[in-house]
């Protein structure tokens, strides 16, 4: 026998229903939230295998825990093989050069305008590899020349025009394989002319800054956010007709993690905009003439950003 349900039973009935569908709901969107927020998400963060790569890498790492992401470090990589553990899905990210990017990777013919250059690399690894570059850096860690400011001030050396003027006067701490590669000296005496320099000595790159600072030499070659540039001592040559191609910094990451986690471009972009050559020199120098770890350096100064 079937019995009846009475109005106000049914009243009862189809009212807990509906609460029982809000609060279905709700757990639903509580957890799609959660996601989006990164909670129990695993993002694998690379880097190159020297100080400056170790230390942005970590401070993007910082970045994702921030927002609420488990990160899975492999820093360290070596730079012939970072690009394909990205490829591969070893790796969901790491901080990469534009210019690594056109001429090393790309294998392009160089660019001089950072606009250009970003422009090109952004829309050829999506094209060929799927892979997004995020936001480039203000920071561009490029080949340039550096001089003891003594030298500097003393024969009022500001460019590598004025250094080309002043080259018979200046000692110059050569390394070897920079006078014979295309992007060398060569490359600079295309578009500068010839440096009919005093004195030409080899030395080894990890001595460059002492052999400067001791007076052996007036001159060598550097990258422009390397630790030592902290120091008032060094001043690094305006590459005023532009030999050089850019080196700006950007977190480069996999298409399919940026499609289900599309939060991230900015958590990345906020810690890139911070980052100057000022900034970058005192990070490298932190761990590069202090000896302090990189990870160390990377946690301090996260927190007086994020």
């Amino acid at each position: 026998m079937i019995k009846k349900i009475s109005g106000f039973r049914m009243f009862l009935l189809l009212s807990m229903a509906a609460v029982l569908l809000v609060v279905t709901g709700c757990s639903s969107n509580s957890a799609s939230s959660d996601q989006a927020k990164g909670n129990k998400v695993t993002i694998k963060a690379g880097s190159k295998d020297f100080t400056e790569s170790l230390i942005l890498g970590e401070l993007y790492s910082l970045a994702l825990e921030h927002a609420g992401y488990k990160v899975e470090r492999k820093l360290n990589l070596g730079s012939a093989i970072v690009h394909n553990s990205l490829i591969n899905g070893d790796i969901d990210f790491y901080p990469e050069y534009t210019g690594t990017g056109l001429l090393t990777v790309l294998k392009e013919a160089p660019k001089f305008d950072s606009k250009e250059v970003y422009q090109e690399v952004s829309a050829k690894y999506k094209e060929k590899f799927k892979l997004i570059w995020l936001d480039p850096s203000a920071a561009n860690d490029s080949q340039g020349l550096v001089m003891s400011k003594r030298a500097a001030e003393q024969y009022q050396i500001r460019t590598i025009s004025d250094l080309q003027k002043h080259a018979s006067q200046i000692r110059f701490a050569s390394q070897g394989q920079f006078d014979e590669r295309a992007d060398g000296l060569p490359a600079l005496v295309k578009v500068y002319g010839s440096f009919d320099f005093k004195d030409r000595r080899l030395y080894d790159n990890g001595i460059k800054y002492d052999v400067l600072h001791n007076d052996k030499a007036d001159l060598a070659v550097a990258y422009t956010t390397e630790g030592e540039l902290s120091k008032d001592e060094f001043v690094v040559l305006e590459d005023d007709k532009h030999v050089w191609p850019p080196y700006n910094i950007a977190p480069v990451i996999r298409q399919d993690v940026v499609e289900k986690h599309p939060e991230i471009k900015d958590i990345l972009n906020k810690v890139t905009a911070k980052l100057d050559n000022k900034t970058v020199i005192m990070l490298n120098a932190e761990v590069d003439i202090k000896k302090r770890e990189y990870n160390e350096v990377a946690k301090e100064f996260f927190n007086t950003i994020k």
